[in-house]
């Protein structure tokens, strides 16, 4: 079996929920991920951070299956009200989601 050169390596994070639909849209590009289990700043949030090998020529279609796959969304966090006499715990809306990448070129890469 013939291995097509890795020449870009993609970085993404995406949260939890959306980690099998955007592993399974890479998948049929045939394309190697790597999922690492990883955790938001912000929020705290459980995300995943895959690893995506990619040939000459496929950042596209791995952008566009990611944008498919990996959705905001709108979660609300409870802050206390400032100045109230009692700490009424007040609902922030907060947009999370989606898709960070990062893509980097890849100068050597051996499997075995």
């Amino acid at each position: 079996m013939e291995h097509v050169p890795i020449r870009l390596l993609m970085t993404a994070v995406v949260q939890e929920q959306d980690v099998d639909l955007a592993e399974r849209a890479l998948g049929t590009l045939d394309l190697p991920v790597i999922h690492l289990s990883s955790t938001g700043g912000f929020l705290g949030r459980r995300n995943a951070t895959l690893l995506i090998g990619l040939p000459e020529g496929m950042e596209k279609e791995a952008m566009a299956a990611l944008q498919k796959s990996c959705r905001q969304r709108v979660e609300y966090l409870a802050t206390p009200l400032e100045g109230a006499p009692l700490p009424i715990p007040t609902p922030i809306p907060v947009t999370v989601g989606g898709a960070t990448v990062f893509t980097l070129p890849v100068e050597r890469f051996e499997e075995f």
